[in-house]
């Protein structure tokens, strides 16, 4: 099965991505059958011949998440970090001690009232 994936090319900070279609289980600096274009992570170029790749996606050729999400970022949508105010964690770390020890105590009087009738 044929796959349109990105294969790294550069150095370790300088990386760059060729966007190729190559066999669905070859490494990805293995041989690849074409090539598509090229896409930049520190400028954030993507150059990409669309007509290259509407033919092959016609052969039958699937596109990698990578791929995808690269050229339809609105489809994956960024994660949101949620963050939390440390008086509000303390206020529920509070909350939870006080409804524990009810019920500890509770136990422990149960407990002595069993030793007690016996």
């Amino acid at each position: 099965m044929l796959k349109i994936k990105l294969a790294p090319r550069g150095k370790t900070h300088q990386i760059t991505y060729r966007i190729v279609i190559a066999e669905d289980r070859s490494k990805l600096n293995g041989p690849v059958i074409d090539d598509l274009g090229f896409y930049t992570p520190q400028t954030k170029i993507i150059e990409l011949d669309k007509q290259k790749m509407a033919d092959w996606i016609k052969k039958g050729a699937q596109v990698t998440f990578g791929v995808d999400r690269l050229l339809n970022p609105d489809k994956y949508p960024k994660k949101v970090k949620i963050k939390v105010e440390k008086e509000k964690v303390e206020e529920v770390k509070e909350a939870v001690k006080i409804e524990e020890t009810p019920a500890e105590e509770i136990k422990s009087e149960e407990i002595k009232t069993e030793k007690v009738q016996a």
